[in-house]
């Protein structure tokens, strides 16, 4: 029986460890937090709007959380109670099933009351403004919100509106960004490459419309990693070479002795512009296989962040040999680091507490 006391209080010192070691952040239960043990780092940040202004430390407290709640995800029971009590609202104004599911997923694991905030059946539909919009939410003692809108700079305009104490996530607003899609697809690399410094990445496609795009060049370039674009000269312009980038319009330039290539979804509606000849000239000299990768690395890894298109942007045969494809973990990922930044966001600031 003391053997028993001895060992509860010394989990007890842990505990108390743990919760100095990683301040405004509370000790979830039964949760394996030898990784966060590691980090001395105050995080403070409320919301995630972009990745340009993310801090080195911010990405590594993300990632190091993401790979403690990955553990989850292997459990029958796939629930802890970190947020009890707390509100998630999805607020998505443009159609999305995998974004919103893994984070509808990602709150409920985490034991929050997750909303589907339905737009179309909304009264936005009947006129309702955005700061009314912000109003509802508040009233509803939202504690997060995750918002998706067609429209680029949206979510920068409903933080305006929302106090502080309630967490806002960018889950892709128009062209602009998607800064968590960023960070899983960082998440993946660095599980097969631990450090990416220097490593070569090349990201092809419809670069000129990629939200997915741009929050991976603010990301990755903080990482140092050797980036390169590709794509043909109508969605990928010359100017994209000023956000310190290499910019190609030859697939084999873009790829060879790649370590990392990231396929982008060719918006097949772009067609329609005249953007691009046809489907089939797009995949003849844009598209990714299993003969045209021969020129990157023997160990090149391929990402895409679907959906995709089969046969156009990427082969089947490709997007599904898992020596190569790190796609599946890419949608397993994106819900641990959901889970990280929904944990992290909404326990942030002391005015939470």
């Amino acid at each position: 029986m003391r053997l028993g006391r001895e060992n509860k209080v010394q989990k007890k010192e842990q505990e108390i460890e743990t919760r100095q070691s990683v301040k405004n952040i509370p000790h979830p239960e039964d949760i394996n937090l030898e990784i966060l043990r590691k980090k001395d780092f105050t995080w403070t940040r409320k919301s995630l709007l972009t990745t340009k202004d993310l801090l080195l430390d911010e990405i590594d407290l993300v990632l190091d959380t993401a790979e403690t709640f990955s553990e989850i995800l292997t459990r029958t029971v796939k629930k802890v109670p970190p947020l009890r009590g707390k509100v998630v609202i999805n607020l998505f104004y443009e159609n999305s099933t995998r974004t919103r599911s893994s984070f509808e997923l990602a709150g409920k694991y985490l034991s929050a009351d997750v909303t589907n905030f339905s737009v179309s059946t909304s009264s936005v539909k009947k006129g309702e403004t955005l700061q009314d919009t912000a109003q509802t939410l508040i009233q509803m003692g939202a504690d997060a919100v995750i918002i998706r809108h067609a429209d680029a700079g949206i979510p920068f305009q409903l933080a305006e509106f929302l106090p502080p104490h309630i967490s806002l996530i960018n889950a892709g607003d128009g062209s602009n960004e998607h800064p968590t899609q960023a960070l899983l697809d960082l998440y993946t690399m660095k599980e097969v490459f631990p450090n990416l410094e220097n490593r070569k990445i090349a990201i092809i496609g419809d670069v000129l419309h990629s939200r997915v795009a741009r929050s991976n060049i603010w990301l990755l370039q903080k990482l140092g990693m050797d980036i390169h674009l590709c794509g043909p000269p109508t969605l990928l312009p010359k100017s994209f070479s000023d956000f310190g980038v290499n910019v190609h319009w030859n697939l084999n330039d873009a790829i060879s002795n790649a370590d990392i290539i990231m396929v982008l979804r060719l918006q097949t509606e772009r067609q329609t512009k005249g953007l691009i000849p046809s489907l089939d000239e797009y995949n003849r000299l844009f598209g990714l296989d299993h003969k045209k990768i021969q020129i990157a690395k023997k160990d090149v890894r391929i990402l895409h962040p679907g959906p995709m298109n089969r046969g156009v942007e990427i082969s089947s045969e490709l997007a599904d040999d898992l020596k190569y494809s790190l796609i599946n973990k890419q949608v397993s990922n994106g819900v641990a680091v959901r889970m990280a930044l929904l944990y992290l966001l909404i326990f942030a600031s002391p005015k939470s507490q």
